[in-house]
């Protein structure tokens, strides 16, 4: 996936490629909250779903 233009979105996608469910879970909850409230304009939350889709999820190592 190519770079976004949200800042929340492409540190999402490092928090999935390093494993880190607990950060991801934190800024998709982020993202929700302010489209619920309609401080975005939608699309950080579509790239956001995009990235779920396309940005495999990293297992940590131990």
């Amino acid at each position: 996936m190519a770079r976004s233009k949200h800042q929340s979105v492409n540190d999402y996608i490092a928090a999935r490629k390093a494993g880190d469910a607990d950060r991801a879970s934190q800024i998709a909850r982020e993202v929700g909250e302010r489209f619920a409230t309609r401080t975005t304009d939608g699309s950080e939350a579509v790239e956001l779903f995009n990235a779920t889709l396309t940005v495999p999820f990293a297992s940590k190592a131990n």
